[in-house]
Formats: structure tokens, sequence, C-alpha cells
């Protein structure tokens, strides 16, 4: 998935609460973290995951987990 794709996802999601905290899909495992430190980030160019990855140490466990995942893909 592009970082465009997954960054448009994450705003949806936002928006519609409809992913689940504890998934380990990034989208949906990220969810909290990006309402709390991204959600004034427009996406597209890898925006978020930028946001995300700068934020990586107040990040929860399972978004970091899953944006681990991610990266190995």
């Amino acid at each position: 998935m592009s970082k465009l794709n997954f960054a448009a996802f994450v705003v949806v999601a936002a928006i519609s609460g409809a992913a689940s905290a504890q998934s380990s899909d990034p989208r949906g495992a990220c969810k909290a973290d990006y309402d709390k430190f991204c959600a004034g980030i427009a996406p597209g160019g890898g925006k978020v995951i930028a946001c995300l990855d700068a934020k990586r140490d107040q990040l929860s466990v399972s978004c970091k987990t899953a944006l681990d995942g991610r990266k190995k893909k």
C-alpha cells in the first residue's frame, strides 16, 4: 500500500471512528496516536507517516509494532 493510500485511510478512519485501536493493522493500531499527535496533518506525500515517525517515542506500543511490521513488507 502506498504512503498516500495509507495516509488517506488514516484520515478516513479517524473521521469515521471505524478502525479499532487494538488492530495490528497500522490504520487501526495508530488511530488514537494519529488523533492525538497528527490530526492536523493532511494526507499525501507521506506526511502522516512522517508525523507518526517524528512522535515515535510517544506512540503506543501497538502503533509502533504495526509501523515496524509495515516497514518490513
